[in-house]
């Protein structure tokens, strides 16, 4: 049984030790661009404008195609029209017809030329009548024949082809979209790094708002610590009758104060972590510990230099305007590409039934085929010039608002290493006030312990040391999140 207490003891102590963590912050660096969701959505854009530049470079490659059909015909296709038929269908009796009215003809002559006599000539034409049906018979049957031999008896038609086109000269458009491309994916590498350098500065300006916080916090609970031993003291003064009690009320007052002080600071820190806890992509009720909370000396020295123009060329959000120039500039490339000839190599094989070329016969047949292919645009009432000339007045109004970014990041930059020398005088103020109330304070509770001081001036001495021990604090912490400022200012986050 003790055995057990023991060990749940054991694990109630570990519980909240391990839900506990304690970050500096490069942890919440590493974390925040690790979770942040802006930045993964800017990565899937990276790999898309990747994948969209690679399938541009296959526009220089020859594409192949495949093609397969059926048709089906509810009539024939014929090498005859229907007079053509016509005509040879009743090739017989056409021929039949005419060869007796020449006959009659010629047996007339012959009669009126005493040749024949009209007996003879009764006789051969009766023969010629016993004959033209028969003549008849095979004539139309040689012009059916010839019908049938012309006949494609084909209602169903396969084909099947593999069609290879090779793009030779587009204008410059393949060029031009591939160039496109490539500052896309420009353009989406500079947009990951420009969150990134937002998210950082978001973070460090998120830590030292906690750190802040954090510190002021103790200095009011030291405050508190004071003012209760203050009240301690009037407390057995006013038993004694060397104090009164409006002396006792003002130190009361101050102690609820800072009481209240303390827990608005509480909530300061709550909410000021639960935004850390977004930023880093924890849980927002998590409980973390700052490495920074409570520590003394967490200004280091920073060197700050004037820095040239061309420092913070290098900006990500100035990358991301020269990569939207670039781009425009291709696109006036591209448009002036559509109004140019276009030349492309085509070629394939073809399989198909009937056999067009061996007579229509039911069987597949293979055929080759190669071919050049020309564009040539003649007249579009000058869309193309209008158009290229809108292209080129986009390009002009992003160079002017490259420069107008240039110009406020110099603005910036100037401001940030203000704020940065600002800091730095503050804080070195802040520390010699710092002493004084240090060595104020020592001196009013000796006198108040020596009877030459009131209760009034130990609280202003106390009030005084809290007042210089924040503004201690709050120049740390300006300086700090000027470095950062200036940091990403420059570029350099």
């Amino acid at each position: 049984m003790k055995r057990t207490i023991a060990l749940a003891t054991i694990a109630l102590a570990v519980i909240p030790m391990s839900a506990q963590r304690t970050l500096s912050l490069q942890d919440c660096r590493d974390m925040a661009l690790e979770n942040n969701k802006q930045i993964q959505i800017s990565k899937l854009q990276t790999n898309v404008a990747r994948n969209v530049h690679q399938a541009a470079k296959t526009k220089y490659l020859p594409h192949v195609d495949g093609l397969g059909g059926y048709q089906h015909f509810s009539k024939e296709i014929s090498l005859l029209n229907d007079g053509q038929k016509s005509v040879l269908n009743n090739l017989g009796t056409t021929a039949t017809g005419s060869l007796t009215d020449q006959m009659s003809g010629i047996l007339s002559g012959l009669i009126s030329q005493g040749l024949l006599t009209p007996d003879a000539a009764a006789q051969l034409g009766q023969q010629i009548s016993q004959m033209s049906p028969a003549m008849e018979n095979a004539g139309n049957n040689i012009g059916r024949s010839i019908t049938d031999a012309f006949r494609s008896n084909t209602k169903n038609v396969y084909a099947g082809s593999i069609m290879v086109t090779q793009p030779i000269y587009m204008g410059g458009a393949i060029t031009a979209a591939n160039r496109m491309a490539q500052l896309g994916e420009d353009l989406a590498a500079n947009d990951v790094e420009a969150r990134r350098q937002n998210v950082l500065y978001s973070v460090d300006n998120a830590y030292w708002l906690v750190v802040s916080l954090h510190n002021k916090k103790q200095t009011a609970q030291d405050y508190l610590g004071l003012a209760q031993k203050l009240d301690d003291d009037v407390a057995k003064m006013l038993k004694e009758g060397v104090a009164t009690r409006s002396d006792k009320l003002r130190v009361d007052v101050s102690v609820n104060t800072t009481e209240m002080t303390i827990s608005q600071l509480e909530s300061g820190i709550s909410v000021a972590k639960m935004a850390l806890c977004e930023l880093c992509g924890l849980p927002i009720k998590s409980d973390i510990t700052l490495v920074d909370e409570g520590q003394k000396g967490i200004i280091t020295k920073y060197n700050i230099t004037d820095v040239p123009d061309t420092t913070y060329y290098g900006r990500p959000e100035l990358s991301m305007i020269q990569n939207t120039i670039d781009m425009s500039k291709q696109a006036t490339k591209l448009i002036r590409s559509l109004y140019l000839p276009h030349i492309g190599l085509t070629g394939g094989f073809t399989e198909m039934n009937p056999n067009l070329f061996n007579g229509f016969r039911k069987t597949f047949c293979g055929v080759w085929n190669v071919g050049i292919v020309l564009q040539v645009p003649i007249w579009n009432w000058g869309e193309g010039k209008y158009k290229v000339r809108a292209s080129k007045g986009i390009t002009q109004i992003a160079e002017l608002q490259l420069a107008d970014a240039r110009d406020k990041i110099h603005l910036q930059v100037e401001q940030a290493q203000f704020q940065m020398h600002d800091a730095e005088t503050r804080y070195q103020t802040a520390c010699k006030n710092m002493a004084s109330a240090v060595e104020n304070l020592r001196c009013a509770n000796i006198g108040f312990k020596e009877g030459v001081m009131t209760v009034t001036d130990v609280m202003n001495a106390q009030t005084a040391w809290q007042t210089a021990e924040s503004q201690k604090i709050d120049a740390e912490i300006a300086i700090k999140i000027a470095q950062a400022a200036y940091q990403k200012a420059i570029g350099r986050f």
